[in-house]
């Protein structure tokens, strides 16, 4: 195969773009799927068909952790080894991987056969340890299930997902997915046809009235940020759909996206008409390539049923649809980011203002919304605003998929009103600390979020009630940790993925990201000392607020958080060179 015979399927990828440097993730995508790797030829070849620079090519193929420039394994099998794999023995799972195969990550098995990644979250933190081989999440590992997984013969995971709603997770039972005629039967679409004999203020007033808030992290009432865009720009309007779940601890956005693809779609078109966009993309992370191809058959059913496309069910309004896959870039999560992403570009953050409903996506009005918030919009416009904001807290409506993980009996997707405290959810959903032990610690809110301790956890998990206590709701990824935790450990955790993460455009974030794992790494490995921990406190308010982004505010938070609430351990272990605590608690 040569790269000529690509072109047709790059002029298609070309064709769905409305500037030709956006198809550069999806055009590299190609290459690397038919060749297994991007070649410097690859790269002048992608170049010129989107009109940039071979540096440029450069610069976006080393920026992505899932682009490959060399030749590698048949097979790929990554390991994940964030905190939420960390507490359920995923290094004791990869040092099992290594003796087995006798290589090391970044290596491959001498019959070319597989090579063996580390790797930051893969968000399927409810299956923990666990790793993907090629396109599958395969877990939870153990020797025992790791003999089938290194022979290739891998096994659909069985976690538990709520599946009683009463708004987000009706339609999860079925783990092959809901698609379009049993969604039609379940009501679906109805909300849809609703919202296009209204106006657009009359939508933004009722999901207004349900105090719908972006369930992605930030929080900011939905209706809201559509009123921000401009209703007399003479620039196309743009929705972007951020799928590129990555925080860890957080796995609810790929539910929606394999088992109910059309709730999303539905409530695309919804947002879609509201702000006059006709063109509407997808932004899914690379590792969730179920997801992609999920979504992706739902859009063609949408097309086929006259859903998407020209003059939407007689109504007038157009709409296009298209799914465009990340490459392994956590720092994409950022809306701002994930818009140098989609343009073709390395995943830096913006300055804002100007905020995107002004100057977003190719610099025109864009508004970004998260997977889970756009899925609630339907049941509002079917059900009714009073209906929605009932069921949450008086100042956010409705529930959320919480994700649990960690040291809970039974890890997994838990829908829940967000007035549902910290304690129901740890002991009640997910019936409680693992062999009954005792509770240390738990994140409510995603790795970013600042840790509570067990006497904290009667708090409810809507975003107001957890900024007054001290954290945030953050995407919903509760971490639990029982009190066989070294928090020591698990705070060098949080640090090594932050400082993975960083994109490295403002130095405050680059280098404070960097240091601060660095001294992490020593005190874990014995040879801290006790101005360490004041050390690490001054790096981290020197980071706060100094960056473009939040991120590197995200990456100061557990590092006050846990020397704050858990001191005398970390003193104890600069002092022993050991958390004695953990090890008593596991004796």
């Amino acid at each position: 195969m040569n790269l000529s015979d690509l072109e047709p399927k790059a002029k298609e990828i070309l064709q769905r773009y409305d500037h030709r440097r956006a198809a550069t993730l999806p055009l590299l995508w190609l290459v690397q799927e038919s060749f297994g790797h991007i070649s410097p030829e690859a790269e002048r070849w992608v170049g010129g068909l989107v009109g940039t620079t071979v540096s440029h090519v450069r610069e976006v193929v080393s920026f992505y952790s899932m682009y490959r420039t060399a030749p590698a394994g048949r097979r790929e099998l990554r390991v994940c080894m964030s905190l939420p794999c960390l507490l359920r023995g995923a290094n004791d799972v990869l040092h099992e991987i290594e003796k087995r195969l006798s290589v090391r990550p970044g290596e491959t098995t001498p019959d070319g056969e597989l090579t063996l990644t580390e790797v930051e979250c893969l968000c399927a933190c409810e299956i923990a340890p666990m790793a993907q081989l090629d396109e599958q999440f395969v877990g939870p590992l153990d020797r025992g299930t790791l003999d089938s997984v290194l022979r290739g013969q891998t096994r659909e995971p069985e976690p538990f997902l709520t599946t009683d709603g009463p708004i987000l997770s009706t339609r999860f039972k079925n783990p092959e997915g809901t698609w379009f005629d049993a969604y039609v039967k379940d009501g679906g679409y109805a909300s849809a046809k609703k919202a296009l004999s209204m106006t657009p203020a009359a939508i933004i007033d009722e999901v207004g009235k349900a105090n719908l808030r972006g369930l992605g992290g930030a929080g900011f009432p939905a209706a809201r940020k559509w009123s921000f865009i401009p209703k007399d720009s003479p620039k196309p309007k743009y929705l972007v759909v951020n799928a590129d779940e990555g925080e860890p601890g957080t796995f609810k956005d790929r539910y929606i996206l394999e088992r109910d693809p059309h709730a999303l779609l539905e409530g695309m078109i919804v947002a879609a008409y509201t702000i006059g966009s006709h063109k509407a993309y997808v932004y899914i992370r690379g590792e969730y390539f179920r997801s992609a191809k999920r979504m992706g058959r739902a859009v063609e059913e949408a097309y086929a049923k006259g859903w998407l496309g020209k003059n939407i069910q007689g109504s007038g309004f157009d709409l296009d649809v298209v799914i465009h896959r990340g490459a392994g870039a956590y720092i994409c999560g950022e809306e701002t980011a994930l818009l140098s992403s989609l343009e073709g570009g390395k995943g830096f953050p913006k300055l804002k203002p100007p905020f995107p409903a002004i100057s977003g996506l190719f610099q025109c009005p864009t508004i970004v919304n998260n997977v889970e918030t756009l899925a609630c919009v339907p049941y509002i416009l079917r059900h009714g605003a009073e209906k929605f904001a009932g069921i949450g807290t008086p100042r956010q409506g409705g529930t959320r998929l919480f994700c649990v993980s960690g040291h809970v009996n039974r890890p997994g997707v838990y829908e829940a009103s967000v007035g549902v405290t910290l304690r129901e959810l740890i002991e009640k959903h997910a019936q409680g600390v693992r062999g009954g032990r005792k509770l240390k610690a738990v994140i409510p809110g995603g790795i970013s979020a600042k840790v509570l301790t067990a006497e904290e956890i009667d708090v409810r998990m809507d975003f107001d009630s957890l900024i007054a206590a001290g954290s945030m709701a953050g995407s919903g990824g509760v971490i639990v940790m029982d009190d066989t935790t070294c928090m020591v450990d698990a705070l060098e955790s949080a640090t090594k993925f932050f400082a993975h993460e960083s994109c490295g455009q403002c130095s405050p974030c680059r280098e404070g990201t960097g240091w601060i794992h660095r001294i992490m790494r020593r005190v874990t490995d014995a040879k801290g000392k006790l101005q360490d921990l004041e050390d690490l406190l001054a790096i981290a308010s020197d980071m706060e607020g100094k960056t473009i982004c939040v991120f590197a505010d995200a990456a100061a938070w557990p590092v006050q958080s846990y020397i704050a609430k858990f001191r005398a351990e970390f003193e104890e272990h600069i002092r022993t060179g050991k958390c004695a605590r953990a090890s008593e608690a596991v004796a």
